[in-house]
């Protein structure tokens, strides 16, 4: 039979799940109605934030392949000619808030560089939020190549947490960030590459090998 594990969850997730379950735990020792209600409602939301901030595990696939950065659905794979990458190929995540929220690094190398812009907070569906909304790029200069992830904030999504500094150097499948509920990342990979992913599939990060060197 196989034995129980605790989920393993984000550092960053402690602190909502804490209070939220603390402030629920004392609410319930009231008797208005009212409290009882707002205590569950607090329980609740913890209980939701220890569901979205869990991290489990990947099998990295042991290749030098490109892997996919993160959950969700692809929204498109389109040639770019800029987007702070230069020319190149892009495939659009969006991240639903039942999805997984880590990235990971989808090659292994150097990051050579981390740029945050500020901007606006759009629906990650919408077609001009890689290009308005807050966003964080992460430059990763592998052997074959650099490959680009960056992590946008959407509607909901309102703070970026990226764990990785320039220089630091990253094995495929290594953790570099989180997008707190629904958002959007979108990886840069060069022109000689060969997309495996396509529109409306879902990809697993860590996982999935989203490309591959020509």
């Amino acid at each position: 039979m196989p034995r129980f594990r605790i989920p393993v969850i984000a550092s960053e997730g402690w602190k909502y799940i804490l209070f939220f379950g603390i402030l629920g735990s004392l609410f319930l020792f009231f008797d208005p109605w009212f409290s009882n209600i707002v205590g569950l409602l607090c329980v609740l939301f913890a209980g939701f934030c220890f569901y979205f901030f869990r991290d489990p595990e990947r099998t990295v696939p042991k290749t030098d392949d490109i892997i996919c950065p993160a959950d969700g659905t692809v929204l498109e794979v389109v040639t770019v000619e800029g987007e702070g990458y230069g020319v190149g190929r892009v495939i659009r995540i969006f991240m639903s808030v039942f999805d997984v929220h880590l990235q990971r690094a989808p090659v292994c190398g150097t990051v050579k560089s981390v740029r945050y812009l500020p901007g606006v907070f759009l629906d990650t569906r919408d077609p001009r939020a890689p290009f308005a909304n807050e966003n964080n790029s992460i430059m990763i200069q592998s052997p074959r190549g650099p490959v680009m992830v960056k992590q946008i904030a959407g509607l909901l999504a309102r703070r970026i947490v990226c764990w990785v500094r320039e220089n630091d150097e990253l094995t495929t499948g290594d953790r570099i960030g989180l997008i707190c509920i629904g958002s959007q990342v979108d990886l840069y990979v060069p022109s000689n590459v060969d997309i495996l992913v396509k529109e409306g599939q879902k990809v697993v990060g860590g996982e999935t090998v989203i490309g591959r060197w020509m």
